[in-house]
């Protein structure tokens, strides 16, 4: 019986199945919990079949990208947010009275 609560991201083994999965979205509303397969098959899981699961915490395969069609190639590029230094910076908003690097004076 699986009494764990289904966390985004994680990944588990079905014991009776023998099968990886990550859980890719929880639907609380309808009571559903989708799962990707490591093959990338995608399926949806009601919350009540998931506590009739026996399932394993299980760490991610080392092909686990193979589902999602990312190669090497695609982790060269950052998908991280850039955030500047001064983000809150109320300075940073006022326009130079500077106009080709002559002042007011």
């Amino acid at each position: 019986m699986a009494s764990q609560v289904p966390v985004i991201g994680a990944w588990y083994q079905d014991a009776a199945e023998d099968e990886i999965f990550e859980v890719v979205a929880v639907d609380e509303h309808a009571g559903s919990i989708e799962v990707q397969y490591v093959g990338g098959e995608v399926s949806e899981i009601d919350l009540d079949t998931w506590q009739q699961l026996l399932l394993l915490a299980a760490e991610p395969p080392e092909d686990w990208r193979v589902s999602y069609e990312l190669s090497n190639e695609d982790s060269l590029s950052s998908d991280d947010v850039y955030v500047p230094e001064n983000w809150n910076d109320p300075l940073m908003d006022i326009d130079s009275d500077t106009i080709y690097g002559l002042d007011d004076y």
